[in-house]
């Protein structure tokens, strides 16, 4: 209903009279509306005035629609607009653009003059309790509301005014005189230079202040025996009220009386102003420098190969040694340490990578009695696909996931350490986080580099709520860092093959659309992922099949390797440095590794020849052959343990060394010695004595000692923590505007089911399932009540009148005129269905 004036008279009339598309826009803004879909739209408007949905409304507001709801909080209600635009000065230019905004979220209703749903009125207006965001304090009625009558009498009269014959005349006779600017101008004229500098403490907040008494003893004197003059100039004409209980002593051991500051008073010493600090445009984000766009895309490139790069040297050093998960799940601080010694890179930088991983579903606990993290069999699909197909899992999974590695090594609420891969970690806020940066640099000129703390002003300006600025301070600065090592910027700009990641649909909680990790791989590289890819790959630099040996022992390749030769590179040497070109260091124990995994030295010798642009360096050769000559010559089996070789004479000089007392030696026979020690202790401690020992099988055979290939069984990404409900498709949408419409319609009108057509009275609809399903079609594309049968899990059977709204999954939903509310039907209890009848 409306008002005379054609205003609505509440905020279901106002959603009562909005197009099906405003009423569609509104349930995609506030999802959570539709958790379940309300029955009408009294109902819709009574859930957007719960407090939990008004607290998610308010949280998507930017900084200038927040400050125009924050001082429609403090006006009169209603404020109509002139009114609301005294309050915020500055910003006349857009405040129509605001009120637009908190119309949009349902926060704001009514034709000319405005109103704030209740809720959001509670959680931004001051009370007797509390403050306003704005600094303003309660309304002169509200702190008023316990003081005598003979109290605001001596009030009235202190400021000039006649006397009323009750408190309500009172308050309202000071609260016209507090908001009339030349009557209260010409009041704080006469008032003490010490008073004016005491109200100037309290204008902009907060609007309670402590003044101290004379009498610290007596809490009990009179107002006019306790206070100072100044005090008690302002407290006599209420332009001070006092406020709670006394305060304690002080530091010189005095006490004092808590007073406030009555709105009405603030706003006057304010000329009106709402807010100290106005902000009705958004920051601006300037290019600081503009690059060249091959250095850009360069750059990028380079760093994406490189995260692809890191991401499977992480997986390898893993695989040889999987870190155990701590009790309380998550990655223990040592085993961080020595991942991060292991691929040369900060802690920090490495606990991002380790999260990458694990939310690309490459790895995850392995769900054993000692529980430790490892690659999943998704990590050896990966490995196969094309260098630009890997960095696009990555992307894919990095856009949506809601986990901050950067908050690894902080404490949570409780004190507790937040360890990389444990709880604690996720923010709901992030993806939306990641997408917005990437947005503001594609909104600067092409290769354009924005000063970060422009940025960061940015993102807080548009969401001034959603989380602490610190916390969003880190996470702003951990996007712009973790772009930059994934490759989607170089130097600070956008490059170009990231762009197409901006057409990726984001739902709250979701993925993008361009990579959604599901199923036992990782995430998949289709849609905007897969455009990336493809501008990516002709900038990746080709994998070379070639290194260069140097007389020192090492070789350098170029640039990156074919995964084969890498693989083998990394058993038969040391990596030394990376960067440009890495360098290998071959080393007898690294060339005693390649042995144990099963090659001979002419197998190295050839490898080596076939992959080297440059001769192969004779102490190099030398090397390779005297590992290969000692290998072996040792072998070591299980007694628990014993040491076998037909060189009696090396027996003995390892039993006649100090240093060998630890593995507990005995000699069996002259070729054979046991230990009380394991197989794998024995290698290792003889391997520590210089020795190259090899183990051997119960058969007498050497063991081949490749790497394990240690996997988890199968295992699904972890998802994102969802931020609410998820966003509704535009099928969803228009069935539940539809639903919704039909549900307002039976409720503000009377209805008379009509007769149903060509069924017998007190009989059940007869028709087949063909029949029934194609009817329901058919209804819900004209929108038409239909009559049905029902047979319930009980078997009772009763007729019904639904207007149905969606049929899927073999079920039916409507609204059920019968029951006045939305109710979902299964098609096979359904025994017939009939139109009804005209008239």
């Amino acid at each position: 209903m409306t008002s005379e004036t054609g205003s609505p008279r509440t905020l279901a009339d106002e959603l009562r009279a909005l197009p099906d598309e405003a009423l569609a826009a509104l349930l995609r803004a506030r999802p959570d509306l539709l958790s379940p879909v309300p029955g009408d739209l009294t109902q819709l408007a009574t859930r957007a005035g719960t407090r939990a949905s008004v607290v998610r409304a308010v949280e998507r507001l930017d900084t200038f629609a927040l400050q125009t709801a924050q001082a429609l909080a403090v006006a009169p209600d209603p404020c109509d607009l002139p009114a609301l635009a005294a309050l915020l000065p500055g910003g006349e230019e857009q405040l129509p653009t605001a009120v637009a905004a908190l119309r949009a979220q349902a926060l704001v209703w009514g034709g000319e003059r405005l109103r704030l749903v209740r809720t959001a009125r509670e959680l931004l207006s001051p009370s007797a309790t509390t403050t306003s965001p704005t600094g303003l304090g309660p309304s002169l009625a509200e702190a008023a509301a316990g003081t005598s009558p003979g109290r605001l009498q001596e009030l009235v009269a202190a400021c000039g005014l006649p006397a009323t014959h009750d408190p309500v005349s009172a308050v309202n006779a000071l609260t016209d005189l507090f908001t009339d600017r030349t009557r209260m101008a010409e009041l704080l004229a006469g008032a003490p230079p010490e008073a004016a500098a005491m109200l100037g403490k309290l204008v902009w907040g907060p609007p309670y202040g402590t003044v101290a008494t004379a009498d610290p003893a007596d809490g009990t004197a009179p107002v006019a025996g306790v206070f100072s003059a100044p005090v008690r100039w302002l407290l006599d004409r209420g332009l001070l009220l006092p406020a709670g209980p006394r305060a304690a002593p002080g530091p010189g051991g005095g006490r004092g009386h808590t007073v406030l500051l009555p709105r009405e008073v603030a706003l006057h010493l304010r000329e009106g102003r709402a807010h100290r600090e106005l902000e009705p445009v958004p920051p601006p984000v300037a290019a600081q420098r503009v690059h060249p766009l091959p250095t850009v895309d360069g750059t990028a490139a380079g760093q994406a190969f490189t995260a692809v790069s890191t991401v499977e040297e992480l997986l390898k050093e893993w695989e040889r040694a999987a870190p155990a998960v701590l009790r309380a799940g998550g990655l223990g601080v040592r085993d961080l340490r020595r991942t991060a010694a292991a691929l040369d890179l900060p802690e920090p930088e490495t606990a991002f990578w380790v999260e990458l991983a694990h939310a690309a579903g490459l790895v995850a606990s392995d769900g054993e009695t000692d529980e430790r993290y490892a690659p999943t069999p998704a990590y050896d699909d990966w490995l196969d696909r094309a260098p630009q197909d890997r960095w696009a899992v990555l992307v894919a999974a990095w856009l949506p996931g809601t986990r901050v590695p950067g908050l690894a090594g902080t404490r949570d609420g409780k004190g507790r350490t937040l360890s990389a891969l444990g709880p604690g970690l996720d923010r709901s806020l992030a993806p939306a986080l990641r997408r917005r940066t990437l947005e503001l640099l594609a909104e600067l000129p092409e290769c354009g580099t924005p000063e970060p703390g422009a940025l960061l002003e940015r993102l807080r300006w548009e969401r001034p709520l959603r989380s602490g600025d610190e916390l969003r301070a880190t996470m702003g600065t951990a996007v712009l860092t973790e772009a930059e090592q994934l490759g989607l910027t170089g130097r600070g700009a956008l490059a170009g093959h990231a762009r197409p990641l901006l057409d990726a649909a984001f739902a709250p909680g979701g993925t993008a659309s361009g990579g959604t990790a599901s199923g036992d791989g990782p995430a998949a590289t289709a849609g905007p992922a897969a455009k990336a890819a493809a501008l990516l790959a002709p900038l990746l630099p080709e994998p070379l099949d070639h290194v260069l040996l140097q007389a020192d022992l090492t070789a350098v390749a170029p640039g990156p390797l074919r995964r084969p030769l890498s693989d083998a590179l990394s058993v038969l040497a040391e990596v030394e440095s990376k960067g440009a070109a890495t360098v290998y260091r071959f080393t007898p124990q690294s060339v005693r590794r390649a042995l144990d995994a099963g090659r001979s030295a002419t197998e190295l010798h050839a490898f080596l020849a076939a992959h080297s642009r440059t001769p192969v360096p004779q102490p190099l050769t030398y090397l390779v052959d005297d590992v290969a000559r000692r290998h072996g010559r040792l072998r070591v089996g299980a007694a628990s343990s014993y040491v076998r070789c037909d060189d009696d004479a090396l027996l003995t000089e390892i039993l006649a060394d100090r240093r060998s007392a630890g593995l507990r030696l005995r000699l069996l026979a002259p070729t054979v010695l046991a230990s009380a020690a394991a197989p794998d202790q024995l290698l290792a401690g003889l391997r520590d004595l210089g020795f190259a020992p090899a183990a051997e099988s119960a058969d007498g055979d050497v063991l081949i000692a490749r790497p394990d290939a240690h996997r988890t069984p199968p295992r699904t990404p972890p998802e994102p923590v969802p931020d609410g409900p998820p966003r509704p498709d535009d099928t969803l949408l228009a069935a539940a505007v539809r639903a919704i419409r039909a549900g307002d319609l039976a409720a503000v009108t009377p209805h008379k089911p009509r007769a149903p057509r060509h069924t017998p009275e007190g009989t059940l609809p007869r028709t087949t399932s063909a029949d029934t399903l194609a009817t329901m079609q058919s209804a819900v594309l004209t929108g038409q009540a239909v009559w049905i049968g029902y047979v319930n899990a009980d078997g009772a059977a009763s007729q019904r009148v639904i207007a149905p709204v969606r049929v899927e999954g073999g079920f039916v939903t409507g609204y059920d005129h019968t029951a006045d509310e939305v109710r979902t039907y299964p098609l096979h209890r359904i025994t017939g269905v009939a139109e009804l009848a005209d008239g």
